[in-house]
């Protein structure tokens, strides 16, 4: 680490001796088609135990599906759902004409679409392109990392009903650059989507890692992907040739469901990227709870975190799985990020605030805890920001 890294917990790595750390492959286990996903190496990468005792751990209840340990927790009832689904007005609002979309909510064709040279040139400094919803492309380190990633044009498991787009991908899969890694946060349809995963890996096959939550890898070797690392909260790895950048799984406060049995038999989280000269924290999909303390006082602080800002009405019901604006900025102070962009929103429409409401409600926010604009901004679908030391935010 860098003199920038002063100050900061140490990674857990850090103790182990560095022939250990070259060899993280060492207890992965391979299937009959010689793949590299991996259970068994989670036991390689541990918290440093002197922090072990100052973290919430994953839980599971009596039926081994795991629950959330927070206090402000309350599960989605199926009462509650009805009510929500048949009692709340929705507000979103959404208008039935592209121009009208297109003036409010632009989309701009990426710069690797034209400039793929450029890609993976970011120095010391992180590039972060807004793919839409929770789909990010992260470039770090020499690294390119996409954060849940969604083509599909509904957020389904089924492309003829369910949530759609009201804004398209700002491109299509085929013209994304070479990708390094995926970090998936949970299962939901929409941060966790088959066909887009089944076109990532059609594309890239076990050049591309991926960064999945505890009891996904099972789903993920069934779409063919082999390249797979499956985590716990607090736990660790890399990607091959890259280990000097460190993955970790960390908590957050929500829930995980794909079909009528599955209810939380995988886990959920955020993700924590650090590298000798960035650090970037991608949230997901969260309630507010005390997990972003935690983190930013082992990870901090983070020159890029990625929050929620959208899907949080009506508070009642969402507020136990979805941030708010102002709960977004309070998760940007905890994790002690020194810029955050939000996500979440603008893409599809999840619950029943207003669509550009996330947006005006996060100025509000900023203003009220004393931060720039710069300082927690949100992208157009497509646009790109730099951020670096040298050159400051671009």
């Amino acid at each position: 680490m860098d003199e920038r890294s002063q100050g900061r917990a140490p990674l857990s790595h850090s103790h182990y001796p560095k022939e250990a750390v070259k060899k993280r492959g060492i207890n992965v286990s391979r299937d009959s088609r010689g793949s590299t996903s991996s259970r068994a190496s989670r036991k390689s990468f541990r918290l440093d135990y002197r922090l072990e005792e100052d973290v919430t751990k994953s839980k599971r209840g009596e039926n081994g599906r795991f629950v959330n340990p927070w206090p402000t927790w309350k599960p989605p009832a199926f009462t509650s759902v009805l009510k929500w689904a048949l009692m709340e007005k929705d507000h979103s609002n959404i208008p039935s004409s592209k121009e009208e979309l297109d003036e409010a909510l632009p989309i701009v064709e990426p710069y690797f679409v034209k400039d793929p040279e450029l890609v993976g040139r970011t120095g010391n400094g992180i590039r972060v392109t807004w793919m839409g919803h929770a789909s990010l492309m992260v470039e770090m380190e020499g690294l390119v990392i996409l954060t849940d990633p969604i083509f599909s044009q509904r957020a389904s498991p089924v492309q003829f009903l369910g949530p759609k787009r009201f804004r398209s991908p700002p491109c299509a899969l085929s013209q994304l650059p070479t990708i390094d890694a995926v970090v998936i946060s949970h299962t939901h349809y929409d941060h966790l989507d088959y066909n887009t995963v089944v076109s990532l890996n059609e594309r890239f096959g076990s050049d591309l890692r991926w960064f999945v939550p505890l009891g996904l890898l099972d789903w993920m070797q069934k779409c063919g992907c082999e390249n797979v690392i499956e985590l716990d909260w607090w736990e660790e790895n890399c990607v091959p040739g890259h280990d000097d950048i460190t993955f970790v799984f960390t908590p957050v406060q929500h829930w995980s469901k794909r079909t009528v049995t599955d209810d939380n038999k995988v886990l959920w989280g955020s993700w924590c990227v650090l590298g000798p000269w960035n650090r970037f924290f991608f949230a997901g999909d969260t309630g507010y709870c005390v997990a972003f303390e935690q983190i930013g006082k082992r990870y901090g602080p983070f020159d890029l975190a990625a929050i929620p800002i959208g899907a949080y009405e009506p508070r009642w019901f969402m507020k136990y799985q979805h941030v708010n604006p102002e709960e977004a900025v309070r998760i940007h102070i905890d994790v002690q990020a020194k810029k955050s962009v939000g996500i979440h929103w603008g893409t599809f429409a999840l619950a029943n605030e207003y669509y550009l409401e996330p947006r005006s409600k996060l100025e509000e926010a900023r203003e009220r805890y004393g931060l720039k604009p710069e300082d927690f901004f949100v992208l157009k679908h497509g646009e790109s920001k730099n951020l670096s030391e040298e050159e400051g935010f671009e």
